[in-house]
């Protein structure tokens, strides 16, 4: 192990809790922690860069899991690769991955390319799932806040001009993009 533990936490939604693994990165004597609510499929991952800009030379990441570090092959390579040149070793506890060491690294290689693997898995059993609810008739997203009377109301309304956009926005609960919109949709 290097001799500076820097930790970094991660979880995708406000309501999950960061606890546990900070905890886990203290035990295993980390120094300093960098820690998150974002989906790892958002690139906005502020602590993240603010961890890559802090480590130096002679430092090691420490994460609980892999996929709290990185979204896919790709971009694990990528954060991988630029721990390297900075000579900061990357540790993943549950994997027990420490790149310092020749096996660490294949282990690492390895099993980036098995999460990406069974993340791509996952995302195709959801898109097929969806596609056969949609084929049943499940209608997915926000409901329509407007009946078909309604909308036949409103675009009556606009077409005549007797109120202003604005007014008629606020008369059905809806903003005025809204408005354009569903004028311009049908």
């Amino acid at each position: 192990m290097k001799q500076n533990c820097i930790g970094y936490a991660r979880v995708s939604s406000n309501n999950q809790q960061l606890d546990n693994q900070l905890a886990r990165l203290a035990e295993h004597g980390c120094t300093k922690t960098f820690s998150e609510k974002y989906s790892a499929k958002t690139s906005n991952r502020p602590q993240l860069k603010a961890l890559l800009g802090y480590v130096r030379d002679g430092d090691a990441v420490v994460v609980t899991k892999l996929d709290r570090l990185a979204r896919s092959a790709v971009d694990l390579g990528s954060i991988a690769s630029e721990l390297e040149q900075k000579g900061v070793d990357l540790v993943v506890l549950d994997q027990k991955i420490d790149t310092s060491t020749p096996t660490g690294k294949l282990m690492f290689t390895m099993i980036g390319a098995f999460a990406e693997f069974e993340r791509d898995l996952i995302n195709e059993r959801c898109r097929e799932g969806i596609e056969r609810a949609k084929a049943k008739g499940v209608k997915f997203g926000r409901p329509t806040k407007l009946t078909t009377q309604q909308l036949k109301q409103l675009k009556a309304e606009f077409h005549q001009n007797v109120i202003g956009k604005t007014e008629l926005a606020s008369k059905y609960g809806i903003s005025r993009a809204s408005v354009y919109r569903l004028i311009a949709s049908n």
